[in-house]
């Protein structure tokens, strides 16, 4: 990633300090630390079961994580309880945080009931009350955005799996958030649709879009990323820039990781 594209040592919008996070006696997330600068694109890496999602759910408070803090523009979430019980004590303070961090998933997530343009438009109509021909105008220029503007109107088992996807993207962000989570956007799609995806997930980090991407493309990590994290076994094994994490990697257990993933 090229070094003048984000500011240097921005805040963070996104900071995670000491996270524990467990399923009974299962423990995911043995007390990762991390921070997402404001412009900036941090990639999480690592193997299947490793914990990148749970982090990213638990980012989004979609997952109460058992112990650490988790803050948004330095704000901090405020919890009740302890352990297996603690959650969010502010219901207001989780949905004005989920408004502000928009995330896209695997599966696209689309309501089948709706045209594209209507699942683009929902959320900013009915959560933030937004003007509805204010905020149609905003959702037909991000599609456009995206590539699917002539696609506005059609329901979603009418689109390939690519252009779902670039339309989940475009939903998240009508929401105009102050950043994108993305978890494993393209795993679902095959290489020749992944690489549509790609793009526009090239064009934001672009546009000095604050991103956290959990991703097994090695190759999108290494183009968009301003910092990578290697995660092993619920703990940060690695990080730095993608050039150092990728070309000159520091643990065997990364060394050992990026060979598969390569031969794979």
């Amino acid at each position: 990633m090229d070094e003048t594209r984000a500011p240097r040592n921005p805040s963070p919008v996104i900071e995670i300090r000491g996270l524990h996070k467990a399923y009974g006696t299962l423990e995911v997330l043995k007390g990762v630390s991390l921070a997402a600068p404001r412009g900036h694109v941090v990639s999480l890496i690592g193997s299947s079961g490793s914990g990148k999602s749970t982090l990213l759910r638990c980012c989004n408070l979609l997952e109460n994580s058992q112990k650490g803090d988790i803050l948004f523009d330095g704000e901090a979430v405020r919890w009740k309880g302890q352990g297996q019980s603690r959650h969010p004590a502010d219901r207001a303070q989780v949905t004005r945080f989920r408004t502000n961090l928009s995330m896209v998933f695997q599966q696209f997530n689309l309501w089948a009931h709706m045209t594209i343009l209507q699942n683009v438009i929902e959320a900013p109509v009915t959560v933030l009350g937004e003007d509805r021909a204010e905020v149609e105008a905003r959702a037909r220029a991000l599609l456009d955005k995206v590539g699917i503007g002539d696609k506005a109107d059609a329901w979603p088992a009418q689109l390939s799996g690519g252009q779902q996807q670039r339309a989940a993207i475009a939903r998240a962000l009508c929401m105009q958030p102050r950043a994108l989570l993305f978890d494993e956007p393209t795993s679902a799609l095959d290489p020749e649709l992944q690489q549509e995806v790609v793009r526009v997930i090239k064009d934001l980090a672009g546009e000095h879009r604050t991103m956290i991407i959990v991703t097994h493309d090695m190759r999108l990590a290494a183009d968009v990323s301003d910092h990578v994290v290697f995660l092993h076994q619920g703990l940060i094994c690695e990080e730095g820039p993608p050039d150092r994490l990728f070309g000159a990697p520091q643990t065997d257990r990364l060394r050992q990781f990026l060979n598969a993933t390569m031969a794979s």
